[in-house]
């Protein structure tokens, strides 16, 4: 739905004169705008981008919809823990959701995205819906994956989302093997395979990278750069944090994640790159307000006023605000109306996930072992039949 039909314009009764005069509907206009990103790109064995990036007045406030939707989900999964109606680990975005956004706005649904276990919002910019978001999150059979994935196994196949996965890096192998067959297959398309900066210094990762350039497959290797993995600070982790450079071999690019229109043009040229040349590496510099998982504060090993700081300085969704005012896309007022509109969208989704109802105890047994192989379990002797299977 497009945003503008969900706004209302500011009553004229309640609004002075000089407002009344700028008073209008919100812009959906696709007239080309270039901007600026934030700061340069910072380049590894290739020239890179250019600053300048060109969006529209309706990406902007999609823009701003997207990653207001996907801060209010993470928020509301944050009291939906509390309230133990999820359970188990969870991991939220917010602070990141540039990083989802910008790169689905420069890519298409043939294209393939896998990542780690802070995976909700990547789910959400693959065209998932919030009900099947938080059915997944509190365990319902009408979530994505059946309520057999929980948090950290979003999972959406006829988009080309391959998960959700938990053990750190394991992800990156794969995401490589589905560049391999997109290339058997000569499909112009790429995979963008991301982690975070607490995996990047696992020896699959590199295996998978150092096969992806032998065989010149459309690889994007994304690191979320989050500065923490878990609890530990980048430079405790890693001799060399400049994460985009770790490829050597393989041309790797800088990119202020907290900037959507600089993840998106940055995006853009690593799938051209990727398509034709083989594999690269894009170091997404970002961050998590919350702590690595629900069982974190997230304020033992950082300050609260580093995050204030980066709240005030850096924040995604106030970046696409400030832009859409300094373009004057929309007021003040519409932008709030649109707030109001989804934190009720999100309310209203949470009270229909939890109409859902618990898998089924037989889900127990299923997408274990593929049926009609006749699968039997014996016990150690091999004379004991335990268990069998259709």
């Amino acid at each position: 739905m497009a945003a503008a039909a969900l706004l209302r314009r500011v009553p004229a009764a309640r609004a002075p004169a000089t407002a009344l005069m700028a008073a209008r509907s919100i812009s959906d206009s696709t007239a080309a705008l270039t901007i600026e990103t934030s700061v340069p790109f910072t380049s590894h064995l290739v020239d890179p981008p250019s600053r300048d990036v060109t969006t529209t007045p309706a990406e902007l406030m999609t823009f701003f919809r997207d990653m207001s939707i996907m801060r209010r989900m993470e928020i509301a999964a944050d009291s939906l823990y509390k309230a133990k109606l999820i359970r188990g680990f969870c991991h939220l975005y917010d602070g990141q959701e540039a990083v989802a956004v910008g790169m689905e706005a420069a890519i298409t649904r043939g294209d393939s995205i896998i990542t780690a276990y802070r995976d909700h919002c990547t789910y959400l910019a693959r065209g998932g819906d919030l009900v099947s978001a938080f059915s997944e999150l509190m365990g319902r059979e009408g979530g994505c994956s059946r309520g057999k994935g929980g948090s950290m196994h979003f999972y959406k196949k006829d988009a080309n989302f391959y998960g959700g996965h938990g053990i750190v890096g394991a992800q990156v192998p794969l995401g490589c093997g589905l560049a391999f067959a997109q290339k058997y297959k000569k499909e112009d398309t790429a995979t963008f395979a991301l982690y975070g900066d607490g995996a990047a210094n696992q020896g699959q990762l590199f295996e998978a990278l150092n096969i992806s350039a032998l065989w010149k497959l459309p690889a994007i290797l994304v690191c979320e750069n989050n500065h923490y993995g878990m609890g530990t600070a980048e430079w405790r982790a890693a001799k060399s944090p400049a994460y985009y450079k770790r490829g050597d071999y393989v041309p790797g690019l800088k990119v202020d994640g907290m900037d959507v229109l600089a993840v998106k043009q940055a995006c853009k040229f690593a799938k051209e790159h990727a398509v034709a040349n083989g594999p690269i590496v894009l170091e997404m510099d970002t961050y998590r307000y919350h702590g690595h998982s629900m069982s974190d504060p997230g304020s033992t090993y950082r300050t609260r006023d580093e995050i204030s700081g980066v709240r005030q300085e850096r924040d995604p969704i106030e970046r696409v605000r400030k832009l859409i005012y300094a373009h004057d896309l929309a007021t003040a007022a519409e932008l709030k109306d649109m707030e109001k509109e989804i934190r009720k969208q999100v309310d209203d989704a949470i009270a229909k996930a939890k109409e859902s109802s618990m898998p089924d105890t037989s889900e127990l047994f299923t997408n274990v072992y593929k049926k009609g192989f006749g699968v039997e379990s014996f016990g150690p002797d091999r004379k004991e039949l335990r268990a069998s299977l259709p």
